[in-house]
Formats: C-alpha cells, sequence, structure tokens
C-alpha cells in the first residue's frame, strides 16, 4: 500500500483521506518516504481518487495544504520562549544605542547654551547629564525644548531599565542552565548574538568564547592582531574580575560549559542540579592564578 497526502493507495483501489486542509497538512508532516521506495505522485492518482475532479482543482489543494502547513509551522515557531526573548533582547540593545545617542546629542545641546560647562562636561557622562537636566524640568514644571527632551530619554531609560529585568526574568526560564551559568542578561545576549536557543546548541565551546567580538576577530584575521580571549562573556564577573594571566583560560572553560549549558537548555529544557554543580566547580578551579592544566575539555 501507497500512503500518500491526499489517501491510501493499494494496487486499482484508493481510500482518500477526508479533513481540512491543515489535516492534509499534518500528513504530509508525518509521512516517512525512503528514497528507495520513492515513487513520483500523479495528479491523476488524485483524480481517480475521488478527491478532486481535474488538474486545476488538484493544484488549488494542494496550494491550500502547503500554506496551512507553513501557518502551523509558524505558529510552531513563534511559540517557543526563545523567539520573543530574542525580539525582547534585540529591542534592549536598540534603546541602548538611541538612548546613547540621543544623551551625547543633548549635553551637546546643553554645552551651547552654558558655554562655562565645557570643562565639567568632559567629567560628567552624557546621561547622567541627561538626568540632571530632566530632574530639573521637572522641578520647574516643565521647561523649554532642551529639559522636555532631557525628560523623554529620561523615560526611555527607565523604560529601557525594566526592560533588561524582564529579559533577565525570561532568559532564566528559557535558558535555566545557561543563565545560572553567566547570569539572565548575559545568556539572552547570547542567545540574541547566536540568532536562537537551536543556533547557540549547535556552536561549539570556541565559537561561544568569542560571539560579540566579531570586530576583533576580523581584525585578527586581516591585519594578524591579537585574536580575541573573549566576547559577549567578557560582561559575566567571572571573567572580567578574573586576574589576566587567567582570564583567558576562564573564558576558554566557561565557554565550553555554556556549550553544554545550551544543549540542555534546548533538549531538556529544565535546570540539571547536578551539572551546574559540578561547571561552577570547575569554572571556579580555572579562576585560580596557580590551577594546573587549563580545567576542563573543550567542546
Amino acid at each position: 500500500m501507497q500512503s500518500c497526502w491526499f489517501g491510501d493507495i493499494s494496487g486499482e483501489t484508493c481510500a482518500p483521506f477526508t479533513g481540512d486542509a491543515a489535516a492534509y497538512a499534518l500528513r504530509i508532516k508525518e509521512s516517512r518516504v525512503g528514497m528507495d521506495n520513492f515513487t513520483p505522485l500523479l495528479w491523476e492518482q488524485a483524480v481517480a481518487c475521488g478527491v478532486c475532479r481535474d488538474r486545476a482543482e488538484y493544484l488549488a489543494i494542494l496550494q491550500k495544504v502547503c500554506i496551512a502547513g507553513s501557518e502551523q509551522g509558524i505558529r510552531e515557531r513563534y511559540a517557543s520562549g526563545d523567539v520573543e526573548l530574542l525580539q525582547m533582547v534585540r529591542t534592549l540593545d536598540e534603546m541602548d544605542t538611541v538612548t546613547n545617542l540621543l544623551s551625547e546629542r543633548v549635553a551637546d545641546w546643553y554645552q551651547i547654551r552654558h558655554p562655562s560647562f565645557s570643562r565639567k562636561y568632559r567629567r560628567t557622562p552624557a546621561h547622567v547629564l541627561v538626568r540632571s537636566i530632566a530632574e530639573r524640568g521637572r522641578e520647574r514644571g516643565g521647561g523649554g525644548a532642551l529639559n522636555r527632551v532631557a525628560q523623554e530619554i529620561a523615560g526611555l531609560a527607565e523604560a529601557r531599565t525594566a526592560l533588561a529585568k524582564e529579559v533577565s526574568a525570561r532568559a532564566c526560564g528559557v535558558m535555566p542552565n545557561t543563565s545560572e551559568l553567566i547570569g539572565g542578561l548575559v545568556a539572552a545576549r547570547l542567545l540574541s548574538c547566536a540568532g536562537g536557543l537551536k543556533e547557540l546548541s549547535r556552536l561549539p565551546g570556541s565559537t561561544i568564547q568569542v560571539l560579540g567580538a566579531r570586530t576583533a576577530l576580523f581584525a585578527h584575521i586581516r591585519t594578524h592582531a591579537p585574536a580575541p580571549k573573549h566576547g559577549i562573556i567578557f560582561q559575566h564577573r567571572r571573567v572580567h574580575n578574573a586576574p589576566r594571566e587567567v582570564r583567558g583560560k576562564v573564558a576558554r572553560v566557561l565557554a565550553a560549559k555554556l556549550a553544554i549549558a545550551a544543549r540542555i537548555d534546548y533538549y531538556r529544557g529544565r535546570a540539571e542540579p547536578a551539572f551546574l554543580e559540578d561547571a561552577q566547580a570547575t569554572i571556579d578551579r580555572a579562576g585560580t592564578p596557580d590551577a594546573g592544566g587549563d580545567g576542563g575539555g573543550r567542546s
């Protein structure tokens, strides 16, 4: 018996499959055909099976089935938690870029209005100055355009802080093991740089180690500059607080454990206390300057 998307063919008889376009799409998805016994389908078979009257109707039905299958695939893909987390992280990065650019612009604007402030400005971060301008504007009940713009930037900065907290909390749910090792926010940035949890789980530790260091990596390839030892993971305290002589080793060991953690998160979706305890201990040993070896293998 030959099972087709429109029915089951056995010799000269055919039992048509009944259902809507979504049911047909599910049947196609669950079908398994080996190339050793593959037989191309003919629209005449569907006509003989009573599914359609002619070739035009066969193609119309098949088109509806393909569209239904695509819609179902999109719904399943968007139902995974990492898709929304990915958009949240990228929104957070865009908010950082916009806030920084506007803060610098407002600082330059303020300097023009107050030339005597130029020396002090060089020692005052732009976001601190913008917050000060916004607070003075609120105390005065509004103020001019400069104060209003500063208040909008301050409001955007507050929204960014709230989003960062939500990103961290969401990452702990989507990537429990990865988040436990490096924190929710850094884990979310790794996921964003990789393109998703599935993509991150397929990366070796050596690639995870330099994720986010694209500029330095290309500079190394083009100009033979020193190779980067870490990328996004440098934001985690285990790396940036490590003594300089062991920082590269800590980054390597941490990345190797993150590669395993990402695979556990993708395939199991739950925290593994035994793995986390062993990983934390291994990373701690790597951060000891007199520790022997590299504290972990390569992934």
